[in-house]
């Protein structure tokens, strides 16, 4: 364990100084494809997409399949950590972790590879491009990644802020929320400010269908069912005194269920389509990145208690499910059964997203003791 550890905390200083953005992890993907065909007993796979690395690990026999999943993308955010192995790519940061999950798989891999006789079946390393944002586990499935052979079971971890260092939390069923992204433009009639009459302000409209977004959710989801629609970015106009023709605000909507998700989506068009109306202006609205929301089977959160139990790591049971957005939906959604963890960064840590974020290294050990007995303990049963 002290050398797969020593070696995945080289490569996790490798790819935080290289951060690449969703859909465009070549340096990264690149890192990660050397390091992973060194190691022997590994059939590393060509991409399905340009910067994914799928690789196999046979065991002795013929068996069940345990697939294993990080992502590797980094954040349009400036690093203020002023850690020794800072991002050296300007505005782009591992502000979300990833550069640990994947440290955490490639250390999995070389302790996996060394027990290849321990077990039967096969094991599946997902690198997987593009979570921020795009959802690129749709493309990748949609590609082909999970077939010849189908998982049995897929799993997953990412750092969570909160949790004391090291330690696994886990929760049945939803474990985060749906996200669709969706961006709503409003056309009108540019003109003169000072002849409002004139013109159709589709500003005035944006701003109207904003506020009442905020209300009308509260009067049309139940209050037992969480539901989240927040607004990220507005945009329109470019001078002081000159009305716009059309005006745009994007953000995303978020809940743990199939109908709350769908009733938001109708609840934005609903709202923007009267605002529109009523202000003689047009609206469109837009949709993209949709992730469903992460729901953990019973079975696989049992087995995840029991292997991190085995490993004498701390657990967490979370009583609440996180409102952010996860696209290992995708893969849980693809297979029978599966389980996606917590793993702690640290209670005093800075949130997700926010450029003082960086788990200490010693969480990577953890993570691979886990990692690995859960694919010895599946593929064992």
């Amino acid at each position: 364990m002290s050398r797969a550890f020593d070696k995945a905390v080289e490569l996790r200083h490798c790819l935080h100084r290289i951060p690449e953005l969703a859909g465009q992890e070549k340096k990264t993907c690149a890192a990660i494809r050397e390091v992973l065909t060194a190691i022997p007993g590994i059939r590393v796979l060509p991409p399905y997409l340009q910067t994914d690395t799928v690789a196999f690990i046979d065991g002795n026999a013929p068996g069940k399949n345990i697939t294993l999943r990080a992502d590797i993308d980094a954040l349009a955010v400036t690093e203020a950590t002023g850690a020794a192995f800072a991002s050296e790519h300007p505005g782009k940061m591992h502000a979300c972790g990833h550069d640990v999950h994947s440290a955490i798989l490639y250390g999995a891999a070389l302790e996996l590879s060394d027990r290849r006789k321990d077990f039967s079946g096969s094991i599946r390393l997902v690198f997987q491009p593009g979570e921020e944002g795009l959802a690129m586990a749709k493309d990748l499935i949609a590609a082909g990644a999970l077939t010849s052979p189908a998982p049995d079971f897929v799993a997953a971890l990412h750092c969570e802020p909160g949790l004391p260092v090291g330690c696994i939390g886990v929760k049945n069923g939803a474990m985060a929320s749906s996200c669709l992204h969706f961006e709503v433009t409003f056309y009108g009639k540019g003109g003169h400010g000072s002849m409002p009459h004139l013109s159709r302000n589709p500003l005035s409209a944006a701003a109207v269908a904003l506020t009442e977004l905020q209300n009308v959710v509260g009067n049309r989801i139940n209050t037992q069912r969480p539901a989240v629609v927040s607004v990220c970015r507005f945009s329109g106009g470019n001078a002081d005194n000159v009305i716009p023709n059309d005006c745009f605000f994007a953000g995303t909507l978020r809940a743990l269920d199939d109908e709350t998700a769908a009733e938001l989506l109708t609840i934005v068009k609903d709202v923007c389509s009267a605002v529109a109306t009523l202000y003689k202006v047009s609206c469109e609205v837009k949709t993209n990145g949709e992730y469903p929301a992460t729901v953990n089977p019973v079975s696989g959160v049992k087995l995840a208690q029991k292997v991190a139990a085995d490993c004498g790591i701390q657990i967490f049971n979370l009583t609440e499910s996180a409102m952010s957005s996860e696209d290992f939906s995708c893969f849980l959604l693809s297979s029978p059964d599966g389980v996606f963890v917590r793993l702690g960064a640290g209670e005093t840590q800075p949130p997700l997203h926010n450029r003082k974020f960086l788990p200490p290294d010693e969480i990577i050990r953890n993570g691979i003791k886990y990692t690995v007995q859960l694919a010895l303990e599946y593929l064992g049963n």
